[in-house]
């Protein structure tokens, strides 16, 4: 992820049909200041890794890896065309860490089919205020266990 990446991040967080989508998004999607410093935080983090999603050259989104929580935010224009498959495959690829947790709003099936398409499965369910939607939502924790190796026999 590069500096330049930022703004067009920030545009995408303030989409209000991907706010209610997502759920778990900023409190005030509008405030940039916050934006950027959340942002220089996460970047400065040992141990977090930050990738922009590119589509043909395009910022289409984020992926981090923090504290062994993954999240990512893909941006309307790219909903749909497996563009957080892909980038969640990718990042898999890149990290060790396991178990990994991830949390999704019970009714965002797009992003619960991501997660369980790249190997994560329901841990447990819990609610949380989510300021996307100024409200309470129930969601899902989900986990992606370390693989077994295989055993010969």
């Amino acid at each position: 992820m590069i500096p330049s990446d930022l703004p067009i991040l920030f545009e995408q967080q303030r989409d209000p049909t991907a706010n209610r989508m997502a759920a778990f998004g900023a409190e005030n999607p509008d405030d940039r200041k916050a934006f950027m410093a959340r942002w220089d935080r996460l970047l400065k983090t040992p141990g977090v890794t930050a990738r922009t999603i590119e589509v043909a050259g395009d910022v289409a989104g984020h992926i981090l890896c923090a504290d062994e929580t993954i999240s990512y935010w893909v941006g309307k224009p790219w909903w749909g065309h497996g563009v957080a498959t892909g980038a969640l495959a990718a990042l898999l690829d890149e990290i060790d860490v396991r178990p990994l947790q991830a949390r999704v709003a019970k009714d965002n099936f797009a992003s619960l089919k991501v997660l369980e398409h790249a190997g994560f499965h329901t841990r447990g369910q819990d609610k949380a205020f989510a300021p996307g939607r100024g409200e309470e939502v129930e969601e899902y924790v989900m986990v992606l266990e370390p693989a077994v190796a295989a055993r010969a026999s």
